[in-house]
């Protein structure tokens, strides 16, 4: 199965780093990020695509090492199900069988609560792929005239060009073409765009970052692709340029409207089993306080048997949430709450 990377913060500066030497390394752990760990000289180095138990060739400059050769593979290692693994700078362990997965998984919220101080047993992971990522994030930049669209290389700022993911649901088969007629009106105008689309039940919103002001034109051609593709909205930094069907997604039976650059979980199966877990554990009667509510994948939920208070500071994300309570009917009344819950916790 698929497995997507963690992403950390861009870094546009990276200090001087000395001259790779090649090691031969023995992986003792998978870090947390996924990249195998190794001890040379006497410092950890973190070597990606590399496995616990392994011997590799890599070469190490400050603690990262750039695998080279795999001298005794492990035998949780498996053959990548995606031809783009290794270069693309989305999933982390594709290399790494089903059962060693599930092992490290589990193994990091065990040690997440054991460093707090708390002592509990963890269930087996559950298997919230469904049909997909419902989300992503394309790319789209001009090299020498060129266009090119795909996501980011590993560790880097530059383009792969992909024509399709296979970790991403169904109604994103040919996004790449759809992301390329997007970006083409902007060709003469800018270097990179981003583009994100979202899969909601009524069609793919569409929203475009980066862009330069835009002009008559670039609103009638990407008014023109919106149109041919039937994309159900389509924005550029914010401002909504075609809506033909309002975005929505159900959440507990309820229509949601989520904003095209807000939260949602990486997956539908995720948001179920989510919501299914944390709605076993409630109370059979009472309100219910939901903090850090966003669009309310929970509030929602909970709300078809309690009475709830949802609360958060992203303002548009509570407007999403109140907008579909209030067109929501066989619910319990839900109450919507602007609120910095950082500086201002709930006793």
């Amino acid at each position: 199965m698929p497995r997507r990377r963690a992403r950390s913060g861009n870094r546009s500066r990276r200090k001087s780093q000395p001259p790779a030497e090649q090691h031969l390394c023995r992986i003792s752990a998978l870090g947390r990020h996924g990249d195998g760990i190794a001890e040379v000289d006497s410092r950890r180095v973190f070597v990606p695509f590399a496995l616990p138990g392994e011997l590799v060739a890599a070469d190490v400059r400050g603690d990262r090492g750039a695998l080279v050769d795999i001298m005794e593979a492990a035998p949780e290692r498996a053959e990548p199900p995606c031809p783009h693994f290794g270069a693309c700078g989305g999933c982390a362990l594709q290399h790494l069988n089903e059962t060693a997965y599930r092992a490290w998984k589990q193994g990091l919220v065990e040690t997440a609560l054991r460093i707090r101080g708390l002592d509990t047993p963890v269930d087996d992971l559950i298997d919230a792929h469904g049909l997909g990522r419902r989300r992503a994030t394309l790319h789209a930049r001009w090299l020498g005239g060129d266009l090119q669209i795909g996501f980011m290389r590993a560790r880097s700022h530059d383009v792969l060009a992909l024509e399709r993911c296979i970790v991403l649901a169904p109604a994103f088969n040919g996004i790449a073409a759809l992301a390329k007629r997007l970006a083409l009106p902007f060709s003469g105008a800018a270097r990179q765009l981003d583009l994100k689309f979202t899969d909601t039940d009524t069609g793919i919103d569409a929203e475009i970052s980066g862009a330069p002001e835009l002009t008559y034109d670039h609103r009638v051609e990407l008014a023109a692709v919106a149109d041919a593709d039937d994309l159900a909205r389509l924005s550029v930094d914010g401002e909504q340029l075609a809506e033909r069907r309002r975005p929505a997604l159900h959440m507990g039976g309820v229509s949601v409207s989520p904003p095209s650059d807000g939260f949602l979980q990486a997956t539908a199966a995720g948001e179920a089993a989510l919501g299914e877990l944390v709605t076993s554990y409630i109370p059979e009667s009472g309100p219910v306080v939901d903090l850090f509510c966003g669009v309310g994948p929970f509030a929602l939920r909970f709300a078809a048997t309690h009475p709830v208070r949802a609360v958060d500071s992203d303002a548009v994300a509570l407007e999403a949430l109140d907008h579909a309570v209030r067109f929501a009917t066989g619910i319990s009344p839900v109450t919507v709450e602007k609120r910095d819950l950082f500086r201002s916790p709930i006793d």
